[in-house]
């Protein structure tokens, strides 16, 4: 792969691969304990940058399992910011009644989720369980219950596994600091 790209690595491919592999064991285990056999779980993505994460780990859920993605985006107006966020694409499918699994590639302050949560929380499913590939709790602003963490992480912008800058560095097989 030839990337122009050469940040260094934080996780690697293969690093992401075993932990990717131990959410998917836990997240089945878990559903089927809590549940029993045939629980079905309806699991839910934000676009952009969760659609890697999510395809590893359905692969390694052992479940039957429906898929959606949600698409969030902050308000702009003359080319500026504004607070807040809104909705661009929602689910294709009813999760009322439904065991939710939400799956974020990475959760910082809190503040889109907790909007998310809300949104999800008013279509009553029949639960909320939050899966996220990286966890920057030290910039975390709204509480949240994070059910299942691939790693924690500090300050550093980081890129690839779906991550990006500027809409680049997605398809980087390994996640990497931005200097």
């Amino acid at each position: 792969m030839n990337l122009v790209f050469k940040g260094d690595i934080v996780f690697s491919e293969k690093a992401i691969s075993d932990r990717v592999l131990e959410l998917g064991k836990k997240i089945t285990d878990d559903y089927l304990r809590e549940n029993g056999p045939g629980v079905e779980v309806s699991v839910v993505s934000v676009l952009k940058g969760g659609f890697v994460f999510l395809a590893d780990l359905i692969r390694q859920i052992d479940l039957d399992l429906t898929i959606d993605f949600m698409a969030i985006s902050g308000y702009q107006k003359d080319g500026r910011d504004y607070p807040g966020v809104r909705i661009i694409k929602d689910l294709s499918e009813s999760v009322y009644g439904k065991n939710l699994l939400l799956v974020e590639d990475i959760i910082d302050t809190g503040l889109t989720l907790s909007y998310i949560l809300r949104n999800l929380e008013s279509r009553q499913p029949r639960e909320i369980k939050i899966c996220a590939l990286l966890d920057r709790a030290v910039r975390r602003i709204a509480p949240l219950h994070i059910d299942y963490v691939g790693f924690e992480v500090g300050e550093e912008f980081l890129v690839g596994y779906g991550l990006d800058h500027l809409q680049k560095w997605r398809n980087l097989r390994d996640i990497r600091a931005l200097s």
